[in-house]
């Protein structure tokens, strides 16, 4: 099992399992590979296409991703110890983020288009100029979330958790969604 500390990895396809701390992948291609069972500890990510790789019982303590594309990765399988998570210029579409206890998670400037967040505890998250097109809420916990400068959300606020959520007066449209009413 593969240990490293502090090491700079550029323009790898494939990563030996093992723990990885305080390390930082630059413009790697681990598109579909199986992290499973690897360790993350204050790891960076930037420029890496992460797609659809899989990540059952993998330990992400401190974890950012900058300018990552991570299509359709299934996080709710990850190791929820100390999970932690931050995004900026990501793709992260047709992720799945359910029953993930992410208070406080910060998420900047990235596509979250179809994301499953159900039953995720997101209380006092920021979703900073974010697309939010079709991602999933349900008995979702929103309070005291930020969502005020993301855009094309969707939520019920019957079946999500939103006291002292903040949204934009645009994105409050997609507050009463389900009633289908029309608005000029």
């Amino acid at each position: 099992m593969e240990s490293s500390d502090n090491k700079t990895f550029e323009k790898l396809d494939s990563l030996k399992q093992g723990e990885y701390t305080n390390c930082t992948f630059k413009h790697c291609s681990f598109s579909k590979q199986d992290f499973s069972n690897y360790t993350f500890i204050e790891c960076v990510f930037e420029h890496c296409d992460l797609s659809s790789v899989q990540v059952k019982n993998t330990s992400c303590k401190e974890v950012t991703f900058l300018h990552c594309k991570l299509l359709g990765i299934n996080f709710s399988e990850a190791n929820p110890f100390l999970l932690n998570l931050h995004f900026e210029h990501c793709m992260l579409n047709y992720a799945s983020f359910y029953q993930l206890k992410l208070k406080k998670i910060i998420i900047k400037k990235c596509l979250l288009e179809e994301v499953d967040f159900a039953e995720a505890d997101l209380a006092e998250s920021q979703f900073l100029e974010c697309d939010l097109r079709g991602a999933q809420f349900d008995q979702t916990n929103l309070e005291k979330a930020d969502l005020s400068s993301s855009i094309n959300h969707t939520i019920d606020p019957d079946a999500n958790r939103v006291r002292k959520a903040k949204f934009s007066r645009e994105g409050a449209m997609g507050l009463l969604a389900k009633y289908d009413i029309i608005i000029k």
